[in-house]
């Protein structure tokens, strides 16, 4: 495998973006054809990246916020040309980005490749889908196995067991794919997770992934702003990367 030092790893992200919006305004929705070896360099240097950044970021705005895409490529290059394809608008997904659709390997390395390219401007958070267990019953696993080998299954694995799992912005604002959890007194304690890590069954990880909110209050207690349920010292964390 290439190192992600070389020539060759260093231009295959750029190439893969240009590749992948070949099919932009396309009439049917058609799979793009990206060589193993390719994918195998993004995902050695994404991986790098996400290692390097913690699992709490810290960012200021302005930065879109994005929810799930399953494997919806088509539907995530039209969020980008809504909303400005990077760099031209800073963005924050919250996780979920392959499963249920039929292009997870070209949303989630269109996703890889952008963080390479446009480290400090474009950030990924880690979903409950971003998990080995999930994969092998929602589809991502069958859709690797099947374009390519479990080989190559696993070092998605590997990547994912990498990335940060929440985010604040300015301060103010706590993002993350699932919810709060009744264990984390301190956003510190984040940053104190041992990656790389699979999703454990219970605890701080385990909630900020699937914890989901209900539909339905279980008293009659008055809603409130997220700004006064969560103490100060909560939003509070060390200096972390900010977007640019």
């Amino acid at each position: 495998m290439a190192s992600s030092t070389s020539p060759s790893s260093s231009t295959v992200p750029q190439t893969l973006i240009e590749k992948l919006l070949t099919v932009r305004g396309a009439s049917a929705q058609r799979q793009v054809l990206i060589k193993e070896e390719d994918i195998r360099v993004v995902l050695e240097t994404v991986r790098e990246i996400f290692i390097t950044q913690p699992m709490l970021l810290e960012i200021r705005p302005p930065v879109r916020v994005c929810g799930d895409t399953h494997g919806q490529y088509y539907d995530l290059l039209r969020i980008y040309e809504k909303c400005g394809f990077p760099p031209y608008s800073n963005y924050l997904f919250l996780g979920d980005y392959v499963d249920r659709g039929k292009q997870s390997v070209e949303t989630i390395v269109l996703q890889f490749c952008y963080k390479i390219v446009y480290p400090e401007n474009f950030f990924l958070l880690r979903g409950n889908h971003e998990c080995a267990s999930i994969n092998k019953m929602y589809g991502f696993f069958d859709d690797v196995k099947r374009r390519y080998n479990i080989k190559l299954f696993k070092a998605f694995t590997d990547v994912f067991n990498t990335m940060p799992v929440c985010c604040v912005i300015s301060e103010k604002i706590i993002c993350m794919h699932g919810g709060l959890s009744p264990d984390l007194t301190d956003l510190t304690a984040i940053n104190e997770i041992l990656r790389p890590c699979d999703v454990p069954d219970r605890g701080i990880l385990c909630d900020l992934l699937w914890a989901d909110p209900e539909n339905e209050r279980r008293d009659d207690r008055p809603a409130v702003l997220l700004q006064d349920c969560v103490p100060r010292e909560l939003l509070s964390s060390a200096r972390q990367p900010r977007v640019r």
